[in-house]
């Protein structure tokens, strides 16, 4: 069976700042007490006519690029999302015809904030099956449009962006057989018995959208902060941990930690638990907020793109979303 590579990564972020400035004067905030809560500081807001599909098809070119990948090239596309231009069909379909890889089958994951994880897990075993020779995996997501602007609670969070990974089998004829390099393995979880922590109630089938609900605000994000918080560090602790054992190793050999950037507390909390320095987590949630989806790749990009990745270094990699859905991967680079 084929070891999966990460080839190439992109990313992208709408070019509008909005800063916590900016939010004082659409909420009951502050610039204080948003930096103190979460850590961020700014975000990025789509332009008016940009959707979902748009943002994911620069992170993805970006991503091609290094790879030294055509588009023609691509046998699957597979993006995280759960702001989809329109309820079908899905935003990878948009993303494989606005890129032209005519070859590639192409479908969506919804996992929430753990979607760029999940399409990445997906896309692994249709390359290690040998069915895929070139993958690409998106992450991308506009949540400033599903986010209610007079819930100070939720809407301080969260920012639109995308980020993209090419996947490739890849075999290096000195590779140690003892430290394979690529993606070693990737460790998923769900509960729904959790789903009311985060959701949007209205909009699906259950709830479908009226002028009531809509003037409720039904159709925007709602989210039980606290608890999300408690159950987070517990499941992402967890899964990191059994990841990482899964293959001998413990934190002690982790080189970097690229991690879904949802709350700054949550982050130091969790690296704190592992017992990992917390210079070796990659942050930019303070220039982006939470991006959902794209938060993991993202984070990625510009980890490789800083020069902070080395041949041989050990990735451990964790996200959580609504679902609850949450999960771990283990990377040697």
């Amino acid at each position: 069976m084929a070891r999966t590579h990460i080839i190439g990564t992109g990313s992208y972020a709408p070019t509008q700042v909005l800063t916590n400035q900016d939010l004082e004067r659409l909420v009951e905030t502050s610039d204080a007490w948003i930096r103190e809560r979460t850590g961020i500081q700014e975000r990025r807001q789509a332009a008016p006519d940009e959707a979902t599909s748009d943002l994911a098809v620069n992170a993805a070119r970006n991503a091609l690029e290094m790879a030294g990948v055509a588009p023609g090239d691509l046998d699957l596309i597979v993006v995280g999302t759960v702001t989809a231009d329109m309820p079908m069909p899905s935003c990878a379909a948009l993303v494989q015809s606005k890129l032209g890889a005519k070859r590639a089958f192409a479908f969506d994951v919804s996992a929430a904030c753990a979607g760029g994880l999940y399409a990445l897990s997906v896309a692994d075993q249709f390359v290690r099956s040998g069915q895929v020779k070139r993958a690409l995996v998106v992450g991308a997501d506009l949540l400033t449009r599903a986010v209610d602007w007079t819930d100070r609670n939720t809407c301080v969070l969260f920012g639109d962006g995308a980020g993209a990974l090419v996947l490739g089998a890849e075999q290096d004829a000195d590779e140690d057989a003892m430290a394979p390099r690529g993606i070693l393995s990737t460790h998923l979880r769900t509960d729904g018995d959790l789903a009311n922590l985060l959701c949007i109630p209205a909009g699906g089938s259950r709830t479908p959208v009226t002028a009531d609900n809509v003037d409720a605000n039904l159709h925007k994000l709602k989210m039980n902060g606290k608890e999300v918080f408690r159950f987070a560090v517990r499941a992402l602790v967890e899964s990191t941990q059994a990841s990482l054992g899964a293959h001998g190793m413990d934190t002690t050999q982790v080189d970097h930690v690229i991690a879904h950037q949802a709350n700054l507390r949550i982050l130091e909390a969790v690296m704190e638990r592992l017992e990992i320095p917390k210079e070796k987590c990659w942050l930019n949630l303070h220039k982006y907020g939470n991006t959902s989806s794209a938060s993991l790749p993202m984070s990625l990009d510009e980890a490789q793109r800083a020069g902070r990745l080395k041949r041989g270094d050990v990735i451990a990699m964790m996200a959580i979303g609504a679902g609850m859905a949450w999960g771990s991967a283990v990377v040697r680079w």
